[in-house]
């Protein structure tokens, strides 16, 4: 593996670097205030080759692979990590419809994704399901004209936002379970669809909430890859968003680091920085190897995926230990600044409720140490025959 950067991807890292500093660092507490990323502030995204930039360069992407996304997504978290969710699910999103919409559908939406033009969400999640991803109830009924969808997604991001979901429905029995779900491009201001907010702990601009069906007709067009053959295709893209998912919240704890190691060398107590007291300085130190190994897995597993390597493994480890050295590491900076840390003055408890949210979407660090036990057992069944 190598380690350099190539100049185009410098080039796009600083831009997102700057981008993230001037216009998104400033409005962080804000956006959460107002609960919504701004319409404007996404076309600007787009403007400036912010999204969609691993997406084909025939539907308005760049081509430039997992590795650059992973730069992107980790300096735009960097200045609101809530804003990194709108490269997460274009990504996540347009390679699913790059890959398996009709070529009609797919130069209509992914070029306005990529421009800023169009939110996309995936509506994968069920009120009973959970981590039991196949256990779908949402029905899609087939008829003369394509299928009519009867259900409700939970926990949704930019549910709220949206213009339009990646929905994954039931078309074949229930005792099927993943062989028998389909995937839909649906707009989310078709007749019978309603979408309903939560009052989340934290990302409120991220706009979570519930999206319900009733009787909404889809045409036969709009369905992606095979019928009762979609699933497969969401729970590989998974392996991709779970490393950007890393580095998401890698990216926030970075930066409350960085404040910190700053913080500890201007504070002083007893006549001394605070830096000085190996009581402050080694926890810093411990906290930024720890980032420093985590995001090397996620670009190690954006790497493997970028030369067509397996990386499932990888992406759980990703998913389970990123977030939790996110919020371990912010819990430190926040109590190394001390008393005044423990107000909404600084922004340590934002960045907290923020992180804290991955550890539970986008499946548990249960489910991931389940898959990656499932990996390891899988390859050692196989080696003994």
């Amino acid at each position: 593996m190598h380690f350099g950067l190539s100049e185009e991807q410098l080039a796009m890292r600083d831009t997102a670097r700057r981008f993230a500093e001037e216009r998104l660092a400033p409005r962080y507490r804000a956006r959460e205030a107002e609960a919504r990323i701004e319409p404007e502030l996404i076309e600007e995204m787009g403007s400036l080759g912010l999204i969609g930039i691993d997406l084909p360069e025939p539907l308005g992407g760049l081509d430039l692979g997992g590795v650059a996304s992973g730069l992107i997504i980790e300096d735009i978290a960097g200045g609101d990590m809530n804003v990194s969710y709108v490269q997460l699910l274009a990504s996540l999103n347009g390679s699913i419809i790059a890959a398996h919409a009709r070529p009609e559908l797919a130069q209509e939406i992914v070029p306005r994704v990529c421009e800023g033009k169009a939110l996309l969400a995936l509506g994968l999640t069920e009120p009973g399901g959970g981590s039991d991803a196949a256990n779908l109830k949402l029905r899609a009924a087939r008829t003369n004209a394509g299928y009519v969808l009867n259900g409700e997604k939970a926990s949704i991001s930019l549910a709220t936002q949206a213009h339009e979901a990646v929905v994954f429905a039931r078309t074949g029995e229930q005792a099927a379970r993943s062989r028998g779900v389909s995937a839909f491009l649906v707009p989310l201001d078709a007749p019978g669809v309603a979408v309903s907010g939560y009052d989340d702990v934290g990302s409120a601009a991220v706009g979570r909430g519930s999206i319900f069906f009733e009787d909404v007709e889809v045409p036969a067009e709009r369905m992606l890859a095979e019928e009762n053959a979609a699933f497969r295709t969401v729970m590989s893209g998974f392996d991709y968003s779970r490393a950007l998912i890393g580095l998401q919240c890698l990216a926030v704890a970075e930066v409350s680091l960085r404040e910190t190691w700053t913080y500890a060398t201007e504070r002083e107590a007893f006549g001394a920085p605070i830096v000085k007291n190996q009581g402050v300085s080694e926890p810093l130190a411990e906290a930024d190897t720890w980032i420093e190994a985590a995001k090397l897995l996620c670009y190690k597993t954006l790497w493997l995926r970028d030369h067509g390597e397996p990386h499932t493994a990888e992406a759980a480890m990703c998913k389970w230990w990123a977030p939790k050295v996110a919020f371990d590491v912010i819990h430190r900076c926040l109590l190394t600044h001390g008393h005044f840390a423990y107000t909404r003055d600084l922004p340590f408890e934002q960045r907290l409720r923020d992180v804290m949210g991955l550890q539970i979407g986008d499946g548990t660090s249960q489910i991931q140490k389940m898959i990656i036990a499932r990996e390891r057992v899988g390859r050692i069944a196989l080696s003994h025959g």
